[in-house]
């Protein structure tokens, strides 16, 4: 057959230069496909990295301020700031790897629970430690596992983290007590929810959708097929990503308020020693 054909294009060289210029049509439009594959994703990254030097510039200088005012004269992040972020990053990529299917939601939205070492992070280092925390447990958990979104995960995890985990740290910048910890759970739960509703359906899906080449409705009907109230990206957000976020926001807060109390005393000692050998230096 491959012989026949191939004797019929060389006894036909106007047919042989009709299939020339097929292959090298096809040959190009895949290569700008893929070429175009690599914009876009290249784009997604500056854009995932935007929003990380955003996030970053809003928790220094808010950290920044709060220290001026409780008199605080420590540095943002010292040594041992900075290997206490390693550690608590550490068990957060770990806590990560373990993601949990919810019976109201799509399976490309999952739950786990690795904002906990961020928010104890947040509670015991101050915000740019909790958003430290996010980014090198993102970076971490790629380095493990790699990524199954393209990326879009990644980027939804750790922003919509922050988004948690950066005004419970301010909140409870102001006045560290217990009242100020629950407050500032509370707040940083009903802020997530909110922002990740927003940004799922607004940017997210949108890009999730762009990337895999998967039209919205397609993405939407996986919510259908659990919900029949899912019809649209706006039903889908708030019948799965709300609740989502309301249940991590609440098991975090309260693990969270669980475990602090005990982890404070051997946290807080490096940074007492701290402060007590800046004062006899200063001296």
């Amino acid at each position: 057959m491959l012989r026949r054909k191939w004797k019929n294009l060389s006894e036909n060289p106007a047919a042989a230069e009709a299939a020339d210029a097929e292959i090298f049509k096809e040959e190009k439009e895949m290569n700008n496909g893929l070429w175009s594959s690599v914009v876009d994703n290249a784009m997604f990254v500056l854009v995932s990295v935007g929003i990380a030097a955003a996030l970053f510039v809003i928790a220094y200088f808010a950290e920044k301020y709060l220290k001026k005012r409780n008199g605080d004269e420590e540095r943002i992040l010292t040594t041992r700031k900075i290997a206490m972020i390693g550690v608590f990053a550490a068990i957060a990529a770990v806590l990560m790897l373990f993601e949990f299917p919810v019976p109201f939601a799509p399976s490309f939205y999952e739950l786990d629970f690795s904002e906990i070492p961020a928010l104890v992070g947040a509670f015991a280092f101050g915000p740019v430690a909790g958003v430290m925390i996010e980014f090198c447990k993102i970076l971490l958990k790629l380095f493990m596992k790699g990524t199954s979104t393209a990326f879009v995960g990644d980027l939804a995890n750790f922003v919509i983290g922050c988004s948690f985990i950066l005004p419970a740290g301010i909140i409870y910048m102001f006045k560290k007590t217990k009242k100020s910890a629950i407050a500032a759970s509370a707040t940083g739960t009903l802020i997530m929810t909110v922002f990740g509703t927003m940004f799922n359906a607004i940017y997210l899906l949108p890009a999730f959708s762009k990337l895999y080449g998967m039209p919205l409705d397609a993405i939407v009907g996986m919510g259908t097929a659990i919900n029949g109230n899912i019809t649209s990206v706006t039903s889908l957000v708030i019948f799965a990503v709300a609740p989502l976020n309301l249940l991590k926001g609440g098991s975090v807060s309260i693990v969270t308020m669980l475990t602090y109390k005990k982890l404070s005393p051997i946290l807080k000692e490096g940074t007492i020693r701290q402060k007590k050998r800046t004062a006899e230096a200063v001296k």
